[in-house]
């Protein structure tokens, strides 16, 4: 099967073998959203939530989610992240927050997977925070927004 990287010729699942490639420095970013009621961000806002302060619990989840993604992710290589961020941008207005996942290496292989799986766990975990006080939170929108590095190049998402 040509074209299937994670399987070999003859269909079985596999993981790429990439000891042949250089290493290279690479970056990802990812995005995604919480929607929130008016309500429950009033509480964050105000550090008022029940079980203490969302954001920097969230972050702490995302970034060590982010180290740990070759646990999860069953084709995934482990490997050496550089670094690791989780953002936040809280808009009162709309009740949402915007979480931004960024890693780097300097590796054979990129980190879209971990840029991924940090804002997505990020996202749980403000879920998680919050769920006391409201059991509909949205999760949303979570997406990459740029890589660099690699055979492919760079991708930025319009």
């Amino acid at each position: 099967m040509t074209g299937f990287s994670h399987m070999d010729q003859d269909g079985n699942a596999r993981m790429v073998d990439v000891s042949a490639k250089g290493d290279t420095a690479r970056t990802a970013i990812v995005r995604g959203v919480v929607r929130l009621a008016p309500a429950t961000m009033d509480l964050l806002r105000r550090d008022a939530l029940p079980k203490g302060d969302v954001l920097t619990t969230a972050k702490i989840a995302g970034i060590q989610a982010a180290k740990r993604t070759a646990d999860l992710i069953p084709m995934c290589h482990p490997l050496p992240v550089s670094y690791v961020d989780i953002r936040f941008t809280v808009d009162a207005e709309t009740s949402t927050i915007e979480l931004e996942c960024e890693v780097r290496t300097t590796y054979k292989t990129g980190v879209e997977m971990e840029a991924l799986i940090g804002v997505q766990v990020a996202a749980a975990t403000i879920y998680d925070m919050c769920k006391a006080v409201q059991k509909d939170i949205v999760i949303d929108r979570c997406r990459l927004v740029y890589k660099c590095g690699g055979k492919s190049g760079t991708f930025q998402a319009e």
